[in-house]
């Protein structure tokens, strides 16, 4: 969708971030700008450099550069933006030098790695790997990469939030933890790439987000019952709606990877909400504010743990002095309101189980 995103929420995120004059005169390459995590970081980076005057410049990984304008043409001639076309894990080379580099690209469609795992797990390490070649040769470059809280497998059951120094890994032979193997492997490999150049590197392990510009058509249990509120059907839960997530709104995801970026130290960090909440009570969310029933497809097991998908934000909190803020039901309204605005045709339904 072509819209641009709420002032209000470019307004806030920005202003949720410290030390945007440590960016002033900086040289980025950003990778994964093209998908909800890169529309929203650009939008922002837009609006601070707007607003601080900054002078930075962003080289931005696409492998279509047409289709990115046409996605976001509000950003078309920005004097900032410069693309560069390839694929994450085969672009041509890049011209330096860079003070900063952003590496989020992989995709989280959970269809993909369904598909064909072994082939997801590949691009994913395979993409860091040619990022990390792609910066030989820099100095003094800070390095942020978008992992996910997958990395650690699934949470067990009598553990409330994930620690950051959660110790457990994916299960190497499950098929369906390619994606969590994919993004373990790129932290290893940026992680030791950095350590022997000598760059900082935060390690963002991103969990689950609500706003504008989160697919409809995937895995995410927030877009897929945004589609039916959209479509004014019922709120469809696909299984039982027992799973608890947490759900961190995207001008806020925004603002603390930005944060991140500019001023976060080595190690990783969780981006996310602690607020727990059920997928049955997310569903109820966001029937009450459409008015719209919730019908839930499956009983659930008696006496069975739920699963949870929540992290804790220590360090966050500790070092950035950022926290939610957005509540759920906030989270709802703003997303609801920006797709009425400017809305398109919903892609068709996909079940809304909600995989990390």
């Amino acid at each position: 969708m072509g819209a641009p995103l709420p002032e209000a929420d470019l307004r806030e995120a920005v202003d949720w971030v410290q030390g945007w004059e440590r960016l002033r005169g900086a040289r980025l390459f950003i990778t994964g700008g093209t998908g909800f995590f890169g529309k929203w970081l650009l939008d922002v980076m837009d609006r601070a450099d707007r607003t601080f005057g900054l002078g930075v410049e962003a080289v931005v990984l696409s492998r279509n550069p047409r289709a990115f304008l046409e996605a976001m043409p509000h950003l078309e001639g920005a004097r900032w933006l410069k693309l560069h076309a390839g694929d994450v894990c085969s672009f041509p080379s890049v011209r330096g030098p860079f003070t900063h580099l952003l590496h989020g690209a992989a995709s989280s469609d959970a269809r993909h790695y369904a598909a064909d795992p072994r082939a997801m797990r590949q691009t994913i390490s395979s993409g860091a790997r040619r990022v990390m070649e792609a910066m030989q040769g820099q100095t003094g470059l800070r390095v942020l990469f978008l992992s996910s809280g997958a990395v650690y497998g699934p949470q067990p059951p009598e553990l409330t939030h994930f620690p950051e120094d959660f110790p457990l890994a994916p299960d190497t032979d499950d098929p369906g933890q390619a994606y969590a193997q994919g993004k373990r492997e790129a932290e290893r490999l940026i992680r030791s790439a950095c350590a022997d150049l000598g760059f900082p590197c935060p390690v963002a392990r991103c969990f689950a987000f609500a706003g504008p510009h989160l697919p409809l058509d995937q895995h995410f249990a927030f877009g897929n019952f945004i589609r039916d509120a959209l479509e004014g059907r019922p709120i469809r839960v696909g299984g039982d709606g027992t799973p608890f997530r947490s759900y961190l709104y995207a001008s806020e995801m925004a603002a603390w990877l930005w944060a991140l970026l500019i001023q976060g130290e080595s190690g990783a960090y969780h981006v996310g909400s602690d607020r727990g909440v059920s997928i049955l009570e997310l569903a109820r969310t966001v029937g009450a504010a459409a008015g719209l029933p919730v019908e839930v497809e499956r009983v659930p097991v008696a006496g069975a743990p739920p699963a949870r998908y929540v992290p804790a934000v220590i360090r966050m909190a500790g070092e950035l002095d950022l926290r939610p803020r957005v509540t759920l039901e906030e989270a709802v309204a703003r997303t609801l309101a920006w797709h009425r605005q400017f809305r398109s045709p919903t892609p068709a339904p996909f079940p809304s189980l909600e995989a990390p």
